[in-house]
């Protein structure tokens, strides 16, 4: 099957989307936000099968923002549906495909019941070590940064204090540093995310809405990234 396959090319080992442009895909087909949403969460079930095809380890997705409370009552409500029917649903199909799920993001905000269902997910996949999926949920990089300053300076740390020793308090402090960012929709920024993490990531952006999104898409983005040459900041000889 052609999801089965492996690129043979360098890939990353982590890979991070910015899930963009849900809305817009479906106010082109006329349709509630809504709908391109639960389009979104459809799409991310394929791309789990696609991305532990490719050898990829680790797999973060940028689900709701920190800025994301902003939108429309309905709207926010309707994602953390969403987000219950997607936990409830679809754990068993992820766990199946040998993948961990884990969130990312302050849980603050969040329903106690969906914190619930985020735990329960969390410790039933715990024990698999094909692909870590990540959904960064209420997430923002500068709150991971200041979350991360405030519990090290109550820490009452020594100084100096190094990048390990604030590392060490980031929301998923094992998680390696994505190496590729792909967003989505034609937007060329970072909107927040993985702000730290994000100081050597390559970049790759497409016009793509994110329900449109394929293993084609993936592929292409994943050959362009094989044909960089990372230096992390080095001059080129």
């Amino acid at each position: 099957m052609a999801e089965e396959k492996k690129l043979e090319k360098k890939v990353p080992t982590h890979l991070a989307i910015i899930l963009d442009g849900n809305g817009r895909w479906a106010k082109k087909r006329n349709l509630p936000r809504l709908m391109g949403h639960r389009a979104g969460l459809r799409k991310l079930e394929n791309m789990v099968r696609l991305v532990k095809a490719r050898g990829i380890r680790y797999f973060s997705v940028y689900a709701f923002s920190t800025e994301n409370w902003n939108r429309p009552a309905m709207e926010v409500t309707g994602l953390m549906s969403l987000f219950r029917y997607y936990i409830r649903k679809k754990v068993d199909e992820v766990k199946a495909e040998g993948a961990r799920i884990r969130f990312c993001g302050r849980k603050d905000k969040l329903p106690e019941d969906l914190l619930k269902q985020m735990r329960w997910a969390e410790d039933y996949t715990k024990d698999q070590n094909i692909l870590d999926f990540i959904l960064c949920i209420n997430y923002g990089g500068r709150a991971e940064i200041l979350d991360a300053v405030n519990s090290l300076i109550a820490s009452k740390p020594q100084a100096p204090v190094t990048e390990e020793d604030l590392r060490k308090y980031f929301y998923l402090p094992d998680v390696p540093d994505p190496d590729l960012i792909i967003r989505t929709s034609g937007e060329l920024r970072l909107s927040n995310f993985w702000l730290w993490e994000s100081a050597y990531s390559e970049y790759y952006f497409t016009d793509i809405h994110w329900p449109d999104f394929d293993e084609n898409e993936l592929d292409k983005a994943l050959e362009n990234y094989a044909g960089r040459e990372r230096r992390y900041g080095g001059l080129k000889n």
